[in-house]
């Protein structure tokens, strides 16, 4: 498959490194507004498209693959107020789009593990919940977008409204990335934790994303391509 980098940050590098093992070509890469132009061919070469960028610029990059039938795995989060525009822009056209807020296949477990434990506290008010997460200083969104999902899972399945659970952020170094769920209690402290120890594990995700959009359209998250 060839493969065309929207973002060229430590992510774009982390997937160009590990896309040969999976037998993959990068073909392309686009940095900055000039380049969109400027590899207008090679961009037409590509299969699929992962982008990884800023909030700001998420949105209309994708918006310029739907428009060159370029099917697109887009990793970058913080620009949720527009998704709901942006997945109905795809159905309408017969695009490709799968977006997710962690392509880390442990974490996606974890996002499992967090409703199945949000359910069995449904109604113990004796447990207080909250969520931490850590990230490398470079991350512009706060708080993460997965730790938003978690709490939007907990809000959904234990009953407990989204405001009145607690997210802490912090960054530091070039952690990639750490997110914890605790319920704590007067007697106890129940905890669930994910640790990225590196980029691979969510380059992996993405190229198997893009993999998985091949052959299809609409649109598609982690949940479609576990089952």
């Amino acid at each position: 498959m060839n493969i065309a980098l929207i973002g060229y940050g430590k992510m774009g590098h982390a997937i160009e490194d590990l896309a040969p093992e999976r037998g993959h070509t990068v073909v392309c890469t686009v940095d900055n507004e000039e380049e969109w132009s400027a590899k207008a061919d090679r961009l037409r070469t590509a299969d699929a498209a992962i982008e990884f960028t800023t909030p700001t610029t998420a949105v209309e990059n994708i918006l310029r693959c739907f428009g060159m039938g370029l099917p697109i795995v887009c990793g970058t989060t913080g620009w949720t107020d527009r998704q709901a525009e942006v997945v109905a822009r795809c159905l309408e056209e017969n695009r490709s789009l799968f977006t997710a807020s962690n392509f880390s296949l442990g974490m996606n477990i974890m996002f499992e593990l967090n409703e199945r434990l949000a359910a069995l506290m449904r109604g113990r008010g004796e447990y207080a919940v909250d969520i931490a997460e850590t990230h490398h200083v470079h991350k512009l969104d706060s708080p993460s977008g997965t730790a938003l999902t978690l709490a939007n899972q907990i809000a959904a399945c234990g009953g407990r409204p989204l405001e009145g659970i607690p997210i802490e952020s912090v960054r530091q170094g070039e952690v990639p990335g750490i997110h914890t769920v605790a319920y704590r209690s007067a007697v106890d402290t129940l905890t669930l934790t994910h640790e990225a120890h590196s980029r691979r594990g969510l380059a992996l995700g993405a190229l198997l994303a893009a993999e998985y959009l091949q052959g299809r359209t609409g649109h598609f998250t982690m949940k479609d391509l576990l089952a």
